[in-house]
């Protein structure tokens, strides 16, 4: 898998655009709900923790150590987990009504699950010492 780190770039990247974009809207107090902007709502701002994983997924990503890519699977373990609970939490309903899903929080989801693959390949040269067999 020689582009996986080159993909999962891409999907931190697309997930920190995602969380600019609506995620879901309420029709009835006329409110878009993005990962930064939740007003009128108690969900605080949900893109800010993707925004910290994105960054250490990426800065784990292009470090040739085995300990982040082993470090880069929990960041994207809890990335994803917290792009689920949003998208169960942001888009549940109540008090009778459903807000509307927007591409947005379709697009946190699949952009945290690209990266959660993506840390399953990665792309590290293991070197065998000759000395110490």
């Amino acid at each position: 898998m020689r582009y996986m780190k080159w993909i999962g770039f891409a999907a931190g990247v697309l997930l920190i655009a995602s969380c600019f974009t609506p995620w879901v809207f309420i029709g009835s107090r006329n409110l878009t709900i993005s990962g930064i902007d939740a007003t009128g709502t108690n969900f605080g701002k949900p893109g800010y923790f993707h925004f910290l994983c994105a960054f250490f997924f990426l800065l784990f990503n292009f470090i040739p150590k085995i300990w982040a890519k082993r470090s880069n699977l929990l960041v994207a373990a809890l990335n994803i987990a917290w792009a689920i609970r949003n998208f169960f939490v942001i888009a549940a309903c109540q008090g009778g009504e459903c807000p509307e899903k927007k591409t947005g929080l379709y697009l946190v989801v699949a952009a945290s699950l690209i990266m959660l693959i993506a840390t399953f390949f990665p792309s590290i040269r293991m070197s065998v010492d000759q000395d110490k067999k």
